[in-house]
C-alpha cells in the first residue's frame, strides 16, 4: 500500500500534506493492491496468438517510416514546431487511408468547417473521411467505439481533456490522462490511433515524458522553411527500426513524397568550390548523399566565432582541436562556419570525416573536387571504420563522385587531410604518429 500525487504521478510509501515533488498540496491518494489472481504464460503460446497485422497508410514515405505501416492498436505520438505541417501531412494521411475504410479525423484546435477547407485546398476530401471537433477524450472513444473506423487521429493531444482530472488541457496531469484513455481505446479495439504532439522551444515533446513511453512509435517532423522540404524521423517504433527517415516538399497542394531525395541536397553542388564536401549519411535501409559546407575566415574579435548548424556543435568544436593538434590545420584564431545543407540534422558520427576535410579545405583554400567522405574522428587523431561502407560508397558511385576518402581507406586523420588533396607548401603537418 502507498500513496500517488494526482498531479504527477509521484509515489511514496507515506501519506503527507502535500506532494514532495510538485509540492501541490492534498494531492496524495492511497493506493490499495488488487486482490485479483494473475497468471503468466509460456511466451511461446503468447506467440502463437498471431502476430498483429498492419495496414499501409497509402502514403510510402510514411509506411518506410513506420516500418511497413501502422500495426493494429497501436499509438503513434507525432511532434513537430508550429507550421511545419504536422495537421497537414496527417490529413492527408487520414485522407489516403480513407479511400478504403472509415477514418476519425478528431480536431481540438479547429472547427470541422475548418478542417473541411484545408481538405478540399489539398485535395483530400474523401467520403469516408469523418471529422469531429471535440476535445472531451470520453466523448471522442465513444464515437471511435461506436464508428470502429479504420484509423483515429487526434490533433492534438495538448488540446484533449478528461473531466475527471484535474488540471487545464495541455497540463501534465490532462496530457497523460487523455493519452492512457486513447491508448486503452486503441489495445481494447484494435484501432490505431495516431496522436499529434507539439514542440517546446526546446525541441523536445510538450507534457510529460511518461507520453513518449506511453505510445509504440514517436515521429518528429522538421523541416528548412527557405527550401520547403519536410523529415519525417522515427525517434522510437516498437514495430520497426529506429532513425528511418522521410522527405517530403511543402506545396500549395500539401505534401508531396521526395522518393529520390539525393538530388535535392546536392543540388547546385560545386566541387571546384573550397569548403565543400559530400558526405554519404544513412538512415535507416535509405542513403541519402548531403553537402556538408564549411568557411574559415579571419577574425576581428579575440573570440573567434563558431557557428554551427545540421550537426552537434560540441562535436565540431572537438574536429577543430584535434585537426589542430594531428594535422596541422589550426583554426583557433580564425571564425568557423559549418553548415548542412538542405536543413538535415546529422547525427551520424562518420560526419566527422566530411566536417574536417570541408574545415581544412576551407582554412587552406583548395577546393576538393569530386569528393564524398565518411568516418569516425577519435581524439588521438584516428579514423575509424563507418558501418555499411559498402551501401555509402554505392550511393556516392551512383551519383558518379569520382574519389571517396573513409575509415576503410586511411586510418589517421593527417592522411586522410593529404588523400583528399589539401597538400602543398607545408601547410599540412606529416609527422610520425600525427
Amino acid at each position: 500500500m502507498g500513496h500517488r500525487c494526482r498531479t504527477c504521478g509521484y509515489t511514496t510509501a507515506k501519506w503527507m500534506g502535500f506532494c514532495p515533488q510538485c509540492r501541490t498540496p492534498g494531492a496524495l491518494a492511497e493506493v490499495r493492491p488488487g486482490n485479483g489472481s494473475v497468471r503468466a504464460i509460456p511466451i511461446r503460446d503468447a506467440a502463437a496468438a498471431g502476430a498483429a497485422s498492419r495496414c499501409t497508410l497509402g502514403v510510402g514515405e510514411v509506411d518506410r517510416v513506420l516500418g511497413g505501416g501502422l500495426v493494429d492498436g497501436s499509438v503513434t505520438l507525432v511532434g513537430g514546431e508550429p507550421g511545419v505541417g504536422k495537421s497537414t501531412l496527417l490529413l492527408q494521411l487520414a485522407a489516403a487511408r480513407a479511400a478504403d475504410d472509415h477514418v476519425l479525423y478528431v480536431s481540438g484546435e479547429e472547427s470541422a468547417r475548418q478542417v473541411a477547407l484545408r481538405a478540399s485546398r489539398i485535395g483530400a476530401d474523401p467520403e469516408r473521411l469523418l471529422v469531429l471537433a471535440e476535445t472531451d477524450v470520453d466523448l471522442v472513444a465513444a464515437a471511435a467505439e461506436a464508428l470502429r473506423p479504420a484509423l483515429v487521429v487526434v490533433d492534438s493531444i495538448q488540446t484533449a481533456r478528461c473531466g475527471d482530472a484535474d488540471g487545464a488541457p495541455g497540463g501534465v496531469t490532462q496530457v497523460r490522462e487523455a493519452g492512457a484513455r486513447l491508448s486503452a481505446l486503441a489495445r481494447r479495439t484494435g484501432v490505431p490511433v495516431i496522436l499529434v504532439g507539439h514542440v517546446t522551444k526546446d525541441g523536445v515533446l510538450a507534457g510529460p515524458r511518461v507520453l513518449e513511453h506511453m505510445v509504440d512509435a514517436v515521429l518528429y517532423l522538421e523541416g528548412d522553411p527557405e527550401r520547403g522540404l519536410r523529415y519525417l524521423r522515427s525517434i522510437k517504433n516498437r514495430h520497426g527500426a529506429v532513425d528511418q527517415v522521410g522527405v517530403f516538399e511543402m506545396t500549395d497542394g500539401g505534401m508531396v513524397e521526395v522518393a529520390d531525395p539525393t538530388g535535392l541536397f546536392v543540388d547546385g553542388w560545386a566541387g571546384s568550390v573550397p569548403g565543400t564536401v559530400v558526405f554519404p549519411a544513412l538512415y535507416g535501409r535509405r542513403s541519402l548523399l548531403v553537402e556538408v559546407q564549411a568557411l574559415v575566415a579571419p577574425t576581428a574579435t579575440p573570440q573567434p566565432r563558431r557557428s554551427v548548424k545540421g550537426v552537434e556543435a560540441a562535436r565540431v568544436h572537438q574536429i577543430l582541436a584535434v585537426l589542430e593538434r594531428h594535422a596541422g590545420v589550426p583554426c583557433a584564431d580564425r571564425d568557423v562556419y559549418v553548415n548542412v545543407v538542405g536543413g538535415l540534422t546529422l547525427r551520424d558520427p562518420a560526419a566527422d570525416l566530411a566536417v574536417a576535410l570541408a574545415v581544412a579545405s576551407s582554412r587552406h583554400e583548395i577546393p576538393l573536387g569530386s569528393l564524398a567522405a565518411w568516418g569516425e574522428i577519435g581524439l588521438a587523431g584516428e579514423v575509424r571504420v563507418a558501418s555499411h561502407a559498402a551501401r555509402r560508397g554505392a550511393e556516392a558511385s551512383r551519383f558518379g563522385i569520382e574519389r571517396t576518402v573513409s575509415g576503410q581507406t586511411t586510418d589517421r586523420l593527417a592522411t586522410a587531410v593529404v588523400a583528399a588533396g589539401i597538400v602543398g607548401g607545408g601547410k599540412v603537418r606529416l609527422a610520425a604518429g600525427a
